[in-house]
């Protein structure tokens, strides 16, 4: 018996204590926050994040952990489901994207004893070409996915119509309308800016992030004052510092990056609430808290030129880009008793890794049927020497207009060349002699500025197999 087999039959061990007394686990997703802005990841952010860079001070800080994709839909999707989100369609704005028969690592919790709940953006999709005006039951969401208690809204809080689902019913139709909205001295997409369409009468843009905070510190103490002792699994998804970016009055002017750093610094509070719940509830010790944000920040060059802050910290790109700055996210974990303060890692992992986590921290293997594309990263979190040094298999993703990118250990390709999403150019043909796409080694060239495509042929053909191997396949786990 290896070294390596001997330290997973040790984690299988421990899962199995574990059951005796599951831990809570609160998952805080926010919405477009880059790499560099929080202080933990970034020593010249001009973004004070104290809440943030506290959990990290507390927990592991991941420095190689990527979303599932580089745009909110996709990037939740993967998380929810431990699958690759370019092996579905997306049509989220009529009807959900997670089959009816798809385990979630809602469902999977559930069944493992949890209570299960959500609070904040959804942005997988219901049945809302069957329902008119939004009066009657919305299917297909977090609670036909999972969840036994739900309170958010559809998406972003820049795309109508704009209301409060509890449940699976709007608490108030959006019979009301608004004007589309933009900020002088931004782009179009930055600033305080929505799109005109209907709105509830209860709902106002600014007052979203304070009433979700309120909902998830309610959930947390009504769970400790619960007899029954369940274990707590709270998905609490913050639609920010996604636009439109509104800071109260308490935070306006407070950053040195302006409108956005001020709304991050607003952020940074609302999970401050909610970490203090946690300790006020006695909820501390017991529970697994994960944060991080769901894709890359909207933040552009001339932006870092006015303010002297790197959104991206360092990293190529924004949201939507298959370069780094769009996937590569903020991740912290933090376990009293179980993983150690003040960490830090490069393993890579994906979004799509914490459902077979949560299955081996539950004691539990996966049901064959589920997360295809999720690879255990609890080694890493309880420090077990050589099977948390053990490599994830190969990242695949997808961004805009076709491109695709594979990471396997330092190496990159993406198979095209220009961003892919957002960033300029986006998408452009080789010129004579140029490469068709990008290689880059993250180890040595984080920043992506060295394109190795035409200098290692052996490298792209080789990744270029793997690629198209794993996108015929139906699943990367074995």
């Amino acid at each position: 018996m290896n070294l390596l087999t001997t330290l997973l039959i040790c984690v299988l061990a421990w899962a199995g204590n574990a059951l005796a007394k599951q831990p809570n686990i609160v998952l805080i997703l926010v919405d477009d926050m880059g790499y560099g802005d929080p202080g933990c990841y970034n020593a010249d952010s001009k973004i004070p994040t104290p809440n943030i860079d506290r959990l990290a001070h507390d927990g592991m800080r991941f420095t190689d952990a990527h979303a599932s994709g580089p745009l909110c839909h996709v990037s939740r999707y993967g998380l929810m489901t431990g699958t690759y989100p370019w092996r579905t369609e997306f049509n989220w704005r009529r009807q959900p994207v997670i089959a009816a028969e798809q385990e979630t690592i809602a469902s999977f919790l559930k069944s493992q004893g949890y209570r299960t709940s959500m609070v904040g953006k959804w942005h997988l999709g219901f049945t809302e070409k069957l329902i008119e005006n939004y009066a009657g039951e919305l299917r297909g969401g977090p609670v036909d996915r999972g969840f036994e208690s739900y309170f958010g809204i559809r998406a972003s809080t820049d795309i109508p119509p704009y209301f409060y689902i509890r449940g699976n019913r709007a608490v108030m139709p959006p019979s009301a309308t608004i004007a589309d909205n933009n900020t002088k001295g931004w782009t179009r997409i930055q600033g305080a800016f929505w799109r005109k369409g209907k709105i509830a009468p209860d709902l106002k843009l600014e007052e979203v992030l304070p009433r979700f905070t309120r909902e998830a510190v309610s959930v947390i103490t009504g769970h400790s004052e619960d007899k029954d002792k369940k274990p707590l699994f709270l998905y609490l998804a913050y639609p920010a510092p996604h636009t439109p970016w509104l800071p109260s009055r308490q935070f306006t002017g407070k950053s040195k990056a302006g409108l956005y750093g001020d709304f991050m610094m607003m952020v940074d509070a609302m999970i401050g609430n909610v970490l203090k719940a946690l300790d006020t509830s006695g909820m501390r010790e017991d529970t697994l808290v994960i944060f991080s944000s769901d894709n890359g920040p909207v933040w552009y060059d001339q932006d870092v030129e006015k303010f002297g802050h790197d959104s991206s910290g360092g990293l190529r790109g924004m949201k939507a880009d298959a370069w780094e700055a769009g996937h590569r996210m903020p991740f912290i974990v933090r376990w009293p008793g179980k993983v150690g303060a003040g960490g830090h890692t490069d393993h890579t992992i994906c979004f799509t890794d914490l459902f077979a986590t949560f299955a081996t921290i539950c004691g539990k293997s996966l049901p064959d049927s589920a997360a295809p594309d999720s690879f255990d990263f609890s080694p890493v979190l309880l420090g077990l020497g050589a099977a948390g040094d053990k490599q994830r298999p190969p990242i695949v993703m997808a961004a805009g207009g076709g491109t695709m990118l594979i990471r396997d250990g330092n190496w990159k390709l993406i198979n095209a060349l220009g961003s892919g999403g957002f960033s300029n150019p986006r998408r452009r043909k080789p010129q004579s002699g140029e490469p068709e796409g990008q290689l880059y080694n993250l180890s040595s060239d984080m920043g992506e500025q060295t394109n190795l495509y035409l200098k290692h042929p052996e490298i792209v053909t080789r990744l270029n197999k793997q690629l198209a191997t794993i996108r015929k396949s139906r699943r990367t786990r074995p």
